[in-house]
């Protein structure tokens, strides 16, 4: 798929997710609110409303790629991302609405709905992929969590998938820092448990009221040298957009 960070990528991007400076949860396990935390670590990015822009680079065996793209979302139900560099690639955009993803190809002015049988593929050539970029946002929804661990610093939060959840993943396991709120980690595993993917983040500034990691490595555990980096440039939580903004119509635009 192409770019961002669940920052999951546009054929592979972005990427990707709203965090509050001062939120704080009950010590006792029983009183944890944990798919609310894990629902704001998911959401860091997007808050009520976002403008973005983005740098992603991609490592792999066999070449490496820079992106820059601009992005735009309102709530956790919709999201536009488009390119803006290299020149090559400049307008190569993907829309989501709730769980539909869309690419636009200004080369060749078509728009591709994204099937279902896509959805493992990588967005922009990254280690992100479409169905990342279409689950991030409802993983409070899939999975059911358990609080494995906590210290002074930091929770660890496994969630398995509901029964009857369609996601890929066998589990993930989120370590989360207390203060700020922050996500340190997040370690996702396949269905046979076998741990295959990490995503690192770092570079932790405060953007307005809210307080971010403005950059996020993903690892392919499976590949060792290869990785893909997403860093926040320029980012910008609560301004005017409108549900209309996210439509085909917008997705198509040559800015």
């Amino acid at each position: 798929m192409p770019i961002f960070f669940r920052l999951k990528i546009f054929p592979a991007i972005l990427a990707l997710s709203a965090l509050m400076t001062g939120f704080s949860l009950p010590v006792a396990a029983e009183d944890f609110n944990l798919a609310g935390l894990v629902r704001r670590v998911e959401q860091q990015y997007t808050g009520q409303s976002s403008i973005s822009r983005v740098e992603m680079d991609v490592v792999t065996g066999h070449w490496e790629r820079h992106l820059t793209m601009e992005s735009w979302s309102l709530g956790r139900e919709r999201f536009l991302i488009r390119i803006l560099s290299p020149a090559k690639e400049k307008g190569v955009a993907t829309l989501k609405v709730e769980r539909e993803v869309w690419n636009f190809l200004p080369k060749v002015d078509r728009v591709i709905r994204i099937p279902p049988s896509m959805m493992g593929g990588a967005w922009m050539g990254s280690h992100i992929t479409n169905d990342d970029l279409v689950k991030a946002n409802h993983i409070d929804e899939d999975y059911h969590f358990t609080l494995l661990a906590e210290t002074a610093e930091q929770w660890t939060i496994e969630g398995i998938p509901r029964p009857d959840a369609p996601v890929i993943w066998g589990k993930i396991i989120y370590q989360v820092r207390k203060e700020p709120l922050v996500p340190i980690q997040i370690e996702y595993y396949d269905e046979e448990g076998v741990l295959v993917r990490r995503i690192l983040f770092d570079d932790v500034q405060t953007i307005g009221e809210r307080t971010v990691p403005l950059r996020m490595t993903v690892l392919p555990l499976e590949k060792p040298d290869e990785k893909t980096v997403m860093h926040y440039r320029d980012l910008q939580f609560d301004v005017e957009l409108s549900e209309d903004f996210f439509s085909l119509a917008e997705l198509k635009r040559r800015r």
